[in-house]
């Protein structure tokens, strides 16, 4: 059975999340005093993207029975709701772009959304094949972003990528990894290659992209997406049962999962993160940290070594 994506405003997602509605973590409470999501420039074409998306890594990889489809569509509704856009993907990620195509394809939800997805696979004519059957998945004639997954055969596509940019298949290219031990491999094609994105690996537990990455892409002009904020679940192991320290207040932060991304955009070259999730109320959470104060320098160390105490 398939889904369609319906448009939500703040109301409807807060109604539909129920109790939700009362707590201090919503951005509703930011939105109440004019304050808007936070939103940084593509530095290639100067098109602001909002600072916290959606990634669909195993958690959209679903069938198409309602239980299992009902909660992304609210996910996706939240992500928008409140002034979100970017939503990641991949052939790799098994049905996660098919999903996606099929709750975005209803009404102007589709164009609320900015969908990245990626080639991975060796070779130029398979990946057009696959490009080709990613946007049929997402059922668009134009993908905002594609990026080549984790550097697999870049060379073969990197060519392709460009031509289909000035031929307006897609609006922006890039590459991707997941892994600090690929950074020197990034660094040289960030060198070499003029990219509009790079997404990397970045979190209060794994901080080494800010040493040589995330500065040469604040130099090159290159926008960044950041993967695994949290370290895929470790942050959440060190700190249950853990109290927020006091002055966590003093930036708006309501919960671990705020605590970490509002860590990682305090770098002012991290353009998005990109956490995954399958409810609803993790990712209006998630959306609560592009709202409020971000931390400073003082802050962030304060931040960061009071997460490693924890550990």
């Amino acid at each position: 059975m398939k889904y369609s994506a319906v448009d939500m405003d703040r109301r409807t997602v807060l109604k539909l999340l129920g109790g939700l509605a009362g707590c201090a973590m919503l951005p509703e409470a930011w939105a109440a005093e004019g304050r808007t999501l936070l939103r940084r420039p593509i530095p290639s074409s100067g098109e602001s993207l909002p600072s916290i998306g959606l990634g669909t890594s195993r958690v959209f990889d679903v069938d198409d029975s309602p239980a299992s489809r009902a909660p992304l569509k609210d996910v996706l509704a939240a992500l928008v709701a409140d002034g979100g856009s970017v939503v990641d993907t991949s052939p790799m990620y098994g049905r996660a772009e098919e999903v996606v195509g099929d709750l975005v394809s209803d009404g102007d939800l589709r164009q609320r959304m900015f969908l990245a997805t990626k080639v991975w696979t060796s070779g130029g004519a398979s990946g057009i094949k696959q490009m080709e059957e990613s946007m049929r998945l997402l059922r668009v004639k134009v993908i905002d972003l594609m990026q080549i997954h984790n550097l697999l055969d870049w060379e073969s596509h990197i060519g392709t990528l460009r031509a289909w940019k000035d031929q307006g298949r897609i609006r922006y290219l890039g590459i991707t990894h997941y892994r600090v031990d690929a950074y020197p491999a990034l660094e040289s094609v960030m060198n070499s290659e003029a990219l509009d994105f790079v997404q990397l690996n970045y979190s209060i537990l794994t901080p080494a992209a800010e040493e040589r990455l995330l500065p040469l892409a604040a130099e090159k002009g290159i926008a960044v997406l950041v993967n695994r904020p949290y370290e895929n679940g470790a942050v959440f192991s060190m700190t249950r049962g853990l109290a927020l320290p006091e002055w966590a207040g003093e930036l708006a932060i309501h919960s671990w999962g705020q605590f970490c991304l509002k860590w990682v955009l305090s770098n002012p070259a991290v353009t998005c993160a990109i956490p995954g999730t399958s409810k609803p109320r993790h990712m209006i959470d998630n959306l609560g940290a592009g709202f409020g104060p971000l931390p400073d320098e003082a802050q962030r160390e304060q931040m960061r070594q009071f997460i490693l105490q924890a550990g």
